[in-house]
């Protein structure tokens, strides 16, 4: 079930996130890596994401009372203790046995939700059974009965929220991926798929990814504004669509009534080129104007990254392969100690920028060095 050697354990203390990338690179197998810290083509946008935040600085204030900082927030009308959740991921087992079961239990325990892809190795229905808050996020499957069906499962599972992926009408080029001929080892399944949706390619081919081959067989490139509507009628969830980085899309989909867009370029996995996620976030934010909520995706690797978020206009963030390196490093003790490094640090940040509270938070002026960013947001 397991693609990679047991892990040593993170590194105690775990000082930042950094430290968790390199406890997983060095355990799992150069294949499982690449494909997990890759993105598309020439790695444009995946590096463009990091340098983005980078470039993000923060106006502190000061002669506010910090004594006691509070990150709690209301996440589609679910208490968070911070204003994050963890990202759709796929096949999670490929970094460790326990796969999403163990980071559903560590974002369980840290109080924030836990997405579950349409692609988990584990069954939407035990994941969700953990006790925490879930939510489950699907691709347009060729399918429609199957996709139907999915989302009633996920209604009846209890799940709080349904994310639908807008961005992978086909998977961009990993090149990575192509030069390993990455497919997935036999036993890692798509758990929630049923007939030729579920097929994996199980060969190692040069210039052939599985995922790749599974994408173009089990998902509908021809998802349109239509389907939204039809899928937003369907489900008596909130629809959350991800993959948003034009705020005339954020307009429309604010107009369309669905509960969140989030913002994300697939963690520069699809087109690269692609503008960053956080460069994108500002005009998003001032499109939907309250609308609807807003979540960034992409490059957050600390508390600082969700603070900035936050000041950027963001009402909280999707944590994708920061989670996932503490899972492969430490399996559910790894993943618990990444998600308690970024409350710290969130909380940490907090007090030094003077924000007890995400209102204040969300209030920060920033500064912005890089030229594909406003200048300036000014307090709202």
């Amino acid at each position: 079930m397991r693609e990679a050697p047991p892990a040593p354990g993170l590194p105690a203390p775990l000082l930042c996130v950094e430290d968790a990338e390199a406890a997983a690179v060095a355990v799992l197998t150069r294949d499982v890596a690449d494909f997990v810290t890759g993105g598309s083509g020439r790695e444009l946008t995946l590096a463009a994401n990091r340098a983005a935040l980078d470039a993000v600085a923060l106006v502190p204030r000061v002669l506010n009372d910090v004594s006691g900082v509070d990150a709690a927030t209301d996440l589609f009308g679910a208490p968070a203790a911070m204003p994050v959740a963890t990202a759709p991921m796929a096949f999670q087992q490929i970094v460790h046995p326990d796969g999403e079961m163990a980071l559903a239990r560590a974002a369980r325990d840290a109080g924030i939700p836990f997405t579950i892809s349409i692609l988990s190795s584990y069954p939407l229905e035990e994941i969700a059974a953990l006790g925490g808050v879930s939510w489950f996020q699907i691709y347009w499957l060729r399918d429609r009965d199957q996709l139907a069906g999915l989302i009633r499962r996920a209604e009846q599972a209890g799940c709080g929220a349904l994310l639908l992926s807008v961005d992978v009408p086909r998977m961009g080029r990993r090149l990575r991926d192509l030069r390993n001929g990455y497919a997935l080892a036999p036993g890692i399944v798509a758990a929630n798929l049923t007939g030729e949706a579920s097929a994996l390619q199980r060969a190692r081919v040069k210039g052939r990814s599985g995922p790749a081959t599974h994408t173009s067989k089990a998902m509908d490139p021809s998802l349109n504004w239509d389907d939204v509507t039809w899928l937003a009628g369907l489900t008596r969830l909130p629809l959350v669509l991800k993959g948003i980085l034009d705020p005339r899309d954020a307009a429309r989909a604010a107009d369309a009534g669905v509960a969140g867009i989030v913002v994300s370029n697939h963690g520069g996995r699809q087109l690269d080129g692609a503008i960053a996620s956080a460069a994108a976030l500002p005009g998003v934010a001032d499109a939907v104007a309250g609308r609807c909520a807003v979540l960034l995706d992409g490059g957050i690797r600390g508390g600082i990254d969700v603070l900035k978020a936050l000041a950027l206009g963001a009402d909280g963030v999707l944590l994708g392969r920061s989670a996932l390196w503490g899972l492969a490093s430490g399996g559910e003790a790894g993943a618990r100690a990444v998600l308690r490094l970024l409350q710290e640090e969130l909380l940490s940040a907090m007090a030094l920028a003077g924000c007890p509270d995400l209102t204040a938070a969300r209030c920060l002026r920033t500064v912005m060095a890089a030229p594909a960013l406003v200048d300036e947001r000014r307090s709202r």
